[in-house]
């Protein structure tokens, strides 16, 4: 948390939280008492139109996420949309996002890459994959626990075996790991040790000229 995010939670009329009980435990440890709502993505849609006429009428509201930053594979994007169809200025703090720091650790090429967020989950996946196969620069991939070893598993059928991986978890976290190495040692590791936390992979990009 940055001073200017704490300041900004403080000042605005109302927050918009993924989980309120998630993010009630941040606001009490910052002394944060600002009224606050659920908005995640089973309801964004419904309560646009409601967010919309508060912000219009004057109000200042704040958007955050369990983890992260909005948007980036976390709902918000609707909402920036709505608001600034209605002209209401919209500002985005600097805060983390796990592709970042999970993409300069690396050591990959920085100076270019993909972000593909999470995969679909079942239809389209191959296909989506079989499109970034030649891709030169640095794919980057959020996954969930129960889903990594499907997804290097293709990724190893289809970018191939020797093809460079850097998988982290649990970013900033108390738990925080790293591992690097092919995507064939990469299912060899995570075979033999369960997967836990939330996921970041990033991929080297094609070698082909």
């Amino acid at each position: 948390m940055t001073y200017r995010a704490v300041a900004t939670l403080k000042e605005v009329d109302l927050i918009l939280a993924e989980d309120t009980r998630t993010s009630g435990k941040l606001l009490n440890h910052y002394q944060i008492s600002t009224p606050m709502q659920a908005f995640h993505m089973h309801n964004e849609h419904r309560k646009l139109g409601e967010v919309g006429a508060k912000l219009s009428s004057g109000m200042q509201i704040a958007l955050i996420s369990d983890a992260g930053t909005p948007g980036i594979s976390d709902p918000g994007f609707l909402l920036v949309r709505e608001a600034l169809s209605l002209d209401i200025k919209v500002s985005c703090l600097p805060g983390p996002t796990a592709m970042i720091p999970a993409l300069v650790q690396s050591g990959m090429a920085c100076d270019r890459f993909v972000f593909e967020g999470f995969l679909p989950p079942k239809k389209g996946r191959n296909k989506r994959l079989e499109k970034l196969r030649d891709e030169n620069r640095t794919l980057i991939f959020y996954e969930s626990p129960h889903k990594l070893l499907k997804t290097l598993t293709q990724f190893s059928e289809i970018f191939g075996p020797e093809r460079g991986v850097s998988v982290s978890r649990e970013l900033s976290k108390m738990f925080e790991e790293t591992f690097r190495g092919t995507l064939n040692e990469a299912l060899n590791h995570f075979n033999a040790q369960l997967p836990k936390g939330e996921f970041v992979i990033c991929v080297a990009g094609s070698q082909k000229k």
